[in-house]
Formats: C-alpha cells, structure tokens, sequence
C-alpha cells in the first residue's frame, strides 16, 4: 500500500476529489456574453502537464510536442515558484504572483488567523475563496465581459472575487480522454457571443506515473506519451475551426527520485509538542503555539540538523520570494525545514513506497518545469532562456487584449519578445 506521502498527491491539486468525484457535469453559468469587442480577440489554450520536468519531451521523444515547439517557442526551461509543489504553482501561474502574495503557500498549510489547516484535500477549506487572491485570468477574463472556460485547474471550481469561469467542470477521474478534448472543440463551436476565448486544461497523468514509479520508469514514458498525442489530436481538432487559436504548454514544476529507504525520522533539537506541524515530506511549516518557542527552537534545529535546512521565516533566501515579513496573509510557518534531495521527512514513520517527489528548492535542475507556446500570437523558431513562471501571466492578457492589475509580481517585458 502506498503511504501517507502519496494520499497527499493522488486525491489531486485543486479541489477535493473525494467530493467531486461522481459529478461529471459541465457546470455552465447563464447569462453571461461576449461583449461586441471581446468577440474580435484571439484565443488562448493554456495547457498544463503536471510534474513534466523540463528535459522530458527530449527523454522520451515526444514528437508532437517536439515538433509544435520547433514551430513556436521553447523555453530553456521555466522555473516554478517556491516551493516547487503544484499548488503554489498553479495557482502563480495563473495569478502572476508568488506564494506569498497569492496566499497558497503549501498544498497544506495552517492558517493562524482562523486556527485551521488547509489541505487540498480538505473540501470544507478547499473550496474557500478566502484562501486564493488574487486575480486568476479567468476572473479577469470574465470582469471585462470575455467569456472563460476550465476543464480543471487549481482554484477553477472556486468563486474567487465572486466569479467562476463561465464554463467549468469539477474534478473528476471519471472523464476520459475523448470526451474531454471533444469538449474543448464543442466550446470553440459555440456561437460567438458565447464562445469562450481563454480555456484552462490540465493533465495529471505524468506526476502521477512519476510518483509511483520513478522519474526514468516505464509508466513515466508512457504518461509523457500519453499527454503527448492528446496534444496532438487537441492542436489538430482547433486547427480545423479555423479559429486564431494560440497554446502555452506548462508544467507546474519538476520530479526527481528520491532516497525511498531512509528517511528524516525526527527533528532532534526540537521540542515537537510546542509547535503545529502540518503533515508533509520535502518541505515542513512550524507554526509555534506560542510565540516565545520560536528562538529556542529554531536554535535547537540549527544546531542538530541534519538532511534538512533550518530557516527562521523572514530570513529564507531571497530568491524565493517566500519571506515571512513578504506574506500578505501570514501563512508561512515560523521556522521552515527544507530537505535535502535525496531524503524527504518522514515524521509518521510509516512506509513510503513512491519514489517520485518534488517541492525542493526550485532552482535544482530536477525542479525545472517546462514552457512550449504555439500559434498565431506567438514567433516562430524561437528558444528563450529560463524564466520564472509568474511572467505567463501578463504575457497571456496581453494576447487576450485584456488590461491586468499592475501589482502583479509577473512582468510582461519578460515575454513580451515572443510575441509577434
């Protein structure tokens, strides 16, 4: 059986599968429209791959992949946010912020303000929208009277400011395949005054082949195949309508292997009982009952760590944007443990038999997420060096015609040369 470190990954990033597992329904909103002017505008497929580490397209071959890519851009690799889980991620990307100005943090994280821990699999937080800020583009989208859609994505099923794409469907494994990309083309089909314009899709298969067997396994091949020729058959499909369709192919972060026989046991040098530890295995948030603890704690840590590194909340690396004094809704933990690859903590002492992780430091190489666009809005031929995924943002509002909040982390100067 698979241990707790995988009932964290398998229920799925966004919502709660375990609540809506058997609704299969297209969730539609009435009553919305294009706006005249919004019905001249391109489209936007934003595609995302969960855990397709930036080298795997090259690994194992995927030749529609390779090939949209030569025909548009490619970057080098772009770099997901700290820390490189898909939470956090999703949801930067779709945001333009970091963690700490977008509010989810971790996948599970505790929130101090209302004694409450948020998990992802959790649907009596999950679907709060107390707990996402910012302006996902469909919201933006939808606030400027162009019309979205979202066959999954982290925050999609959430009212966040009030609004939810026009066209939604909540997770569900029970949807296959075909009938998922039959709907994108069935949205594309619409008439024009309610036609969407911006379309979230998401494909867990690769981060979940990796997990269980291994970033270099058989399964993991197989999942990157699999992604690969739906892509495929999606480019194909929305070539035939003839519409200005252009894609931007994400990952959210990397994977690696890990080390699946010894573990981080303990935290020697920490009185456990004085602080909440929500439950995780790469990175760990400590949040002190009480105040006072914090020093003495992270001064018994320091000096007896070992595998791990020690950090005070406002003196993490500045790199990851990810400080204490820069979190907007004081979520991040007193003290964060960050592990070193190959160990992973494993406070529950049970068996952990995936040997897939990531959610390291997001400037390890085996962190590094993938970025392909293609299509009309986009240049030809194009590599570009690394950048870090906050910048889609911007760069997709501005293909969509829509004008974005300015306080965003993301830049569109960082994109803007890859646009046509």
């Amino acid at each position: 059986m698979p241990g707790v470190s995988y009932l964290f990954f398998i229920a799925f990033f966004f919502t709660v599968n375990i609540l809506n597992a058997q609704d299969t329904t297209q969730q539609v909103i009435a009553g919305r429209y294009n706006s005249t002017s919004q019905q001249q505008q391109p489209y936007v497929i934003l595609i995302s791959a969960d855990g397709f580490r930036h080298d795997l397209a090259d690994k194992f071959h995927a030749k529609n992949l390779l090939a949209l890519r030569q025909e548009g851009v490619q970057a080098e690799y772009m770099r997901p946010v700290f820390p490189a889980l898909t939470f956090p991620n999703h949801y930067s990307i779709i945001t333009g912020l970091y963690p700490a100005h977008h509010g989810l943090v971790d996948n599970t994280f505790y929130d101090e303000a209302h004694q409450v821990t948020y998990s992802m699999n959790d649907p009596a937080v999950g679907l709060d929208s107390t707990y996402y800020g910012g302006t996902p583009l469909w919201v933006l989208a939808e606030k400027d009277s162009m019309l979205a859609a979202s066959f999954y994505w982290v925050g999609s099923e959430v009212a966040v400011q009030n609004i939810r794409p026009t066209y939604y469907y909540k997770y569900s494994t029970k949807i296959n395949i075909d009938r998922r990309l039959e709907q994108v083309k069935e949205w594309l089909m619409l008439p024009a005054d309610i036609r969407p314009h911006f379309i979230t899709f998401y494909f867990p298969d690769v981060d979940h082949a990796e997990h269980l067997y291994g970033t270099d396994s058989k399964e993991a091949r197989d999942a990157v195949m699999f992604v690969d020729e739906s892509i495929g058959r999606m480019n194909a499909m929305v070539d035939s309508l003839h519409l200005p369709v252009s894609f931007v192919f994400v990952s959210d972060h990397g994977m690696t292997n890990i080390d699946t026989l010894n573990y981080i046991e303990s935290l020697p040098g920490l009185d456990t009982a004085k602080f909440i530890i929500p439950p995780a295995d790469v990175i760990l948030h400590l949040y002190a009952k009480n105040k006072n603890d914090i020093f003495p704690g992270y001064d018994g840590l320091k000096t007896q760590s070992k595998d791990f590194d020690v950090y005070l909340a406002d003196s993490v690396p500045a790199r990851w944007h990810y400080s204490k004094s820069d979190d907007y809704y004081q979520r991040i933990g007193d003290i964060i443990l960050v592990s070193h690859l190959p160990k992973i903590f494993n406070l529950s002492r049970k068996r952990l038999a995936t040997p897939g992780k990531h959610g390291f430091d997001n400037f390890l190489p085996d962190m590094r997420a993938t970025f392909y666009a293609w299509g009309p809005a986009f240049k030809r031929h194009l590599t570009i060096p690394a950048f870090d995924n906050v910048h889609v943002y911007p760069m997709i509002a501005t293909v969509l015609g829509l004008s974005y909040p300015k306080d965003i982390d993301g830049l569109l100067s960082v994109l803007q040369p890859i646009l046509r």
